[in-house]
């Protein structure tokens, strides 16, 4: 380790040595256009130019010689020195943008910041892309001073990432590392040693990161967003500069693209698991156009630990695995078992989605932030100071059958056990028209225990009281729904949904069960047996026969559609 910080060392000073005349001279412009591919916000573009930026939920005052603020957090600052909100400018489309983007760059490039941040491989490579994807916006434009001090910069850049590569963290973000430095070798191919050092790692970055399934090892829906974006921008340059795209990065694209596809909802947005947000459908879509011409979407999910199941135009999506491993778990969330469903455009039962404070991201991360059983007010997995996980379910079971159109699914963890010596089982079924949804949850435990089932509602949902004691009928838009429960106490309560940038006040169904008092039955609404012959094992639900020294308590519910109108 030692041998490697000082090699690495003697790499970043040469990096910063002052350029070389001959082979080393700086070049005028880019040998090849690096376009950014994604659109930008005209009204953030806007505050930019009154000197306003935000980031992650953070607001700061920005303008020259103040890149240094001690005031800005890591989040914002890291925002801040990526330059990604090049694009914002860009997208006004005025010469007052034009104007500022370029008046920024240029102090940037005067006067250096000194925070460390600055020179992390990930926030150099965002930064490097970012100019070169802009540079026929603010720079091409621009003095021949202007553009020559920012060749020099980006030169000096692409050897500090060179020289800090392979980075110590290798999530979605060493992706950001080595597209900056792809960029630096198609603007500047002289420099042959950058294309060089970026196929050294890529293969091996990538391979380490995606799963045989295509699911990033993150296994969140936005980091898939996310990592799939960064290789689509690697092809687009692989393009510009007519190379061979390394196989890996190819595969990749094709593996994680069905994936994505697979983690929408019929708004075309993402679903809500381990630190996602819905994002904008328009972005998701043209992601994937740019990663790959297949619209295929992914039947099963194995090694990302998720279940698809669509019925009609309904959709059932579960978490069914445990919280990403050690090194990958920084934003893994405690939602095991936890479920999304939806009807055509229609969102119904949601998790609550991701924070951008700290406050709301540590909240957002614990079950009871996501439509799953909670036990004795815990959470499923437990987390350090330092944000990742401590202690997840060691076994998590799924078993999914099909057949004529419906499906059954059997799941289970044992991530309560450590805590509360409790098991949990959880068996969904979904109709063949996907009009009807419905759950059995069974905790066993050495002792009675206090649980509750949460389903979080998407703000659009409206709740009023059935007519009949333990049912909830859901309006959603044009549609409605039946909600009934046996088992527990069943009640309406306040929530949050924190899909979008900042969290807004929802609703939550929650079927509570007290310790040491009498269980109501759990009647009606049962799960239909898997028929003969579908080969998936479904087991059947859980029986009198319970082991020694052993509680089981069940809470059985169903969610079903009303005829309308339109036939659906």
């Amino acid at each position: 380790m030692v041998v490697k910080r000082l090699a690495q060392g003697a790499r970043l000073s040469m990096a910063r040595l002052p350029l070389l005349v001959g082979k080393g001279r700086v070049p005028v412009a880019p040998v090849h256009n690096i376009r950014d591919l994604w659109p930008g916000d005209a009204a953030t573009g806007a505050m930019l130019i009154k000197g306003m930026m935000t980031q992650e939920g953070y607001t700061h005052p920005i303008g020259p010689g103040m890149w240094d603020n001690p005031d800005f957090e890591p989040a914002f600052r890291e925002g801040l020195h990526s330059f990604r909100w090049l694009r914002d400018l860009r997208a006004m489309g005025t010469d007052a943008a034009r104007l500022r983007a370029r008046a920024l760059v240029d102090d940037w490039l005067l006067n250096p910041p000194n925070h460390p941040m600055v020179r992390d491989c990930t926030v150099a490579g965002a930064r490097v892309a970012a100019w070169l994807g802009h540079y026929d916006f603010f720079a091409a434009s621009a003095s021949d001073m202007f553009r020559q001090r920012l060749m020099a910069r980006l030169l000096v850049e692409g050897r500090t990432i060179a020289a800090l590569l392979p980075p110590e963290c290798h999530d979605w973000q060493s992706l950001t590392a080595l597209k900056g430095l792809l960029a630096v070798a198609v603007a500047m191919p002289e420099y042959a040693g950058f294309l060089s050092r970026y196929r050294r790692y890529i293969d091996a970055e990538v391979e380490r990161q995606i799963l045989p399934d295509g699911w990033h090892i993150q296994r969140s829906p936005e980091v898939q967003l996310r990592a799939l974006r960064e290789l689509a921008e690697m092809r687009a340059m692989m393009q510009a500069a007519q190379h061979a795209l390394p196989h890996s990065v190819a595969l990749a694209l094709d593996k994680m693209s069905p994936v994505l596809r697979a983690m929408r909802h019929g708004d075309g947005c993402l679903a809500l698991f381990n630190g996602s947000h819905e994002r904008s459908s328009t972005l998701v879509e043209m992601v994937l156009s740019q990663a790959t011409r297949t619209r295929v979407v992914a039947s099963t999910m194995p090694d990302g630990g998720f279940v698809r199941a669509q019925s009609g135009r309904s959709l059932l999506l579960v978490d069914a695995g445990a919280p990403a491993p050690a090194g990958y778990d920084h934003n893994a969330h405690a939602g095991t078992l936890s479920l999304e469903f939806s009807c055509m455009r229609q969102r119904l039962i949601v998790n609550c989605g991701a924070g951008f404070l700290p406050e709301w991201k540590k909240a957002l991360r614990q079950t009871a932030a996501h439509s799953t059983v909670e036990v004795e007010g815990l959470s499923s997995s437990d987390f350090h100071e330092d944000g990742t996980v401590a202690r997840r379910p060691a076994h998590v079971e799924v078993d999914h059958a099909t057949r004529e159109g419906a499906h059954w699914l059997s799941l289970s963890h044992d991530g309560y056990y450590p805590t509360a010596g409790a098991t949990y089982t959880r068996r969904l079924y979904l109709g063949n028209n996907g009009h009807r949804l419905r759950g059995e949850e069974t905790i066993e435990g050495e002792r009675e225990l206090a649980f509750v089932l949460r389903l979080h509602l998407h703000p659009s949902v409206c709740v009023q009281p059935g007519t009949q004691e333990g049912t909830i009928v859901l309006e959603a838009g044009e549609q409605t729904w039946t909600f009934r429960a046996t088992g527990g106490e069943v009640a309406v309560e306040e929530s949050v949904y924190s899909g979008g940038m900042r969290p807004v006040p929802s609703t939550q169904i929650v079927v509570r069960v007290l310790p040491n008092a009498a269980q109501p039955a759990a009647v009606g609404e049962e799960i239909p047996q898997a028929p003969a012959g579908s080969g998936e094992g479904i087991p059947p639900g859980p029986t009198e026969d319970v082991a020694p020294g052993r509680r089981r308590r069940v809470i059985r519910w169903g969610l079903e559609r009303e005829r309308d109108g339109s036939g659906e």
